[in-house]
C-alpha cells in the first residue's frame, strides 16, 4: 500500500516487523478500535464527507467512526493536546483543494495493515481535490520524526458512490473472535 523502502526509524522498524510476526493480533480493527486516518483512507468501506460552515465531517462505515475537521480559523492546541484516535484536524481551502493538517495522535497507533507505527509527535497534511466529478484524489504527507528519517508523500484516488447509503457498523457486539487472536 506504501511506497516501497519507506525511510523508518530502526525502532519502527522493528515494531512493523514484530506485529507481522504476531500475525497483527494487537491491530486496533481486531479489537473493534478506530483506525488511523491515512489507514482509513486505503480501507474498502465507504465513508461520507459532509461539509457545513466551519466543520467538514468524514462518517467512516468502518467501526462508525466520525472524524472533525475544522475549517473555522482556530489554531490547532499547542500545549500538550488531549490524544484522540484522529487526532485534531484543521483545514483550509487552497483554491479548489481542502489542504488539512492533523496532530494529536494517540501514540504507537497503527498506520497501515503491516503494522507501521505512528507516535504521539507526528502530523499528517492530507489535500483533498475532485479532479472530475466520479474521482476525489487525496495526497497525504506523513511527518513523524519518531518513526521516520524523513516526511515521505503518496497519492491516492477514491471513487465517488452518490447512490450509496453507510450502513450500521456495530463490531464489538458479540465479537467472540478475540480468544482466537494468536500470535507470539
Amino acid at each position: 500500500m506504501f511506497p516501497d523502502g519507506l525511510p523508518f526509524q530502526p525502532w519502527a522498524a522493528e515494531l512493523r516487523k514484530q506485529r507481522l510476526a504476531e500475525n497483527s493480533k494487537d491491530h486496533p480493527d481486531a479489537h473493534c478500535l478506530p483506525l488511523h486516518p491515512v489507514q482509513l483512507h486505503f480501507h474498502p468501506q465507504p465513508r461520507k464527507i459532509v461539509q457545513t460552515p466551519g466543520l467538514v465531517l468524514i462518517i467512516y462505515e468502518a467501526n462508525g467512526g466520525l472524524r472533525q475537521i475544522f475549517t473555522d480559523g482556530r489554531p490547532r492546541p499547542t500545549n500538550d493536546p488531549e490524544p484522540w484516535w484522529f487526532g485534531y484536524s484543521t483545514g483550509k481551502w487552497d483554491g479548489d483543494t481542502l489542504v488539512v493538517e492533523t496532530t494529536g495522535f494517540r501514540d504507537l497507533m497503527w498506520l497501515d495493515e503491516e503494522g507501521t507505527p505512528f507516535t504521539s509527535t507526528g502530523n499528517i497534511i492530507e489535500r483533498f481535490r475532485r479532479v472530475n466529478y466520479g474521482t476525489l484524489e487525496i495526497e497525504i504527507t506523513v511527518n513523524d520524526p519518531k518513526t521516520f528519517t524523513k516526511p515521505w508523500t503518496i497519492k491516492l484516488n477514491q471513487r465517488l458512490m452518490p447512490d450509496t447509503d453507510l450502513i450500521e457498523f456495530v463490531c464489538s457486539e458479540n465479537n467472540k473472535s478475540l480468544g482466537h487472536l494468536v500470535g507470539k
